[in-house]
């Protein structure tokens, strides 16, 4: 067996991404949205003690535009998912794959001393680590 280099977190995520407020209305969030190849928002927290949120484009349309509801009247925190699943920096990428399969789903924060640094999904794992290895 091929010996494979340990490919951790932080060398594939995405260290672009968008903060909203949890107030904020799903219009207002979108205008404000840079990185839409996050495909999601990070709600940021109210407080030091409070837990990150995350709101996908998928929520956005299941939630408002298939339901015909207004943008300017759904708040972000109607919509979310909070808490939310975070994974460390240092976190190999095989065992964030697995944790994304056991707990279904795509993307996560990762999260160092509390805060937000980036991004990773199924994509980076994939394009940025596995492809790296063959």
């Amino acid at each position: 067996m091929k010996d494979r280099k340990l490919i951790r977190v932080r060398e594939v995520m995405k260290t672009r991404f968008d903060m909203v407020n949890g107030m904020a209305t799903v219009a207002e969030a979108l205008e404000q949205m840079q990185h839409v190849e996050t495909k999601s928002l990070i709600v940021d927290k109210r407080t030091d003690d409070d837990e990150y949120g995350m709101v996908m484009l998928s929520d956005i349309s299941r939630e408002v535009l298939a339901l015909d509801r207004s943008p300017e009247r759904v708040n972000i925190y109607e919509i979310m998912s909070k808490p939310v699943i975070s994974v460390d920096p240092e976190m190999d990428i095989r065992y964030c794959a697995r944790l994304f399969e056991r707990f279904g789903i795509s993307r996560a924060p990762v999260v160092e001393n509390r805060r937000v640094i980036g991004i990773v999904s199924h994509t980076d794992m994939v394009l940025r680590g596995l492809a790296r290895q063959v």
